[in-house]
């Protein structure tokens, strides 16, 4: 799970979303104009209730900007290259003039994510390709 800041035509919102590390699907998400814990613990929530309780959930150290390794990019690196498609393959494009404008156009991109958006990391498949018919696990010969 992870924030992003989303700019708009006056000022900005706050994005949330629980992404599958395994198949880079968007498992849910949610827009908010505050930063409160309620809209986070909602899209867990919603996330949880749809599609069960994980082995593993990683978050980073939250929207604070860290510079000392602690929440580096790294720790959390598929979320963060999704913040990159989200912001370069719509949210830069665009000047939202209502959160509700956002929220709509921003839900269009991520059903194109996951729906439509080849992964070369997942050989060539879309994210809810990759999670509802994953493929067979190569063994080493």
């Amino acid at each position: 799970m992870d924030i992003t800041y989303i700019p708009m035509a006056r000022g900005f919102v706050y994005l949330a979303v629980v992404l599958d590390r395994a198949t880079r699907r968007v498992l849910s998400w949610r827009l908010s104009i505050t930063m409160e814990g309620a809209f986070c613990v909602e899209t867990l929530q919603d996330a949880l209730a749809r599609h069960g309780k994980p082995d593993i959930f990683n978050t980073d150290q939250g929207i604070a900007i860290s510079m000392d390794g602690k929440g580096a990019w790294r720790d959390n690196v598929f979320v963060e290259r999704l913040w990159r498609s989200v912001k370069y393959e719509e949210v830069y494009l665009r000047a939202y003039d209502s959160v509700g404008e956002a929220r709509q156009s921003i839900g269009r991109y991520l059903d194109f994510y996951n729906g439509r958006r080849p992964h070369s990391s997942l050989d060539g498949q879309t994210p809810d390709q990759a999670y509802f018919n994953p493929l067979p696990i190569r063994m080493a010969g």
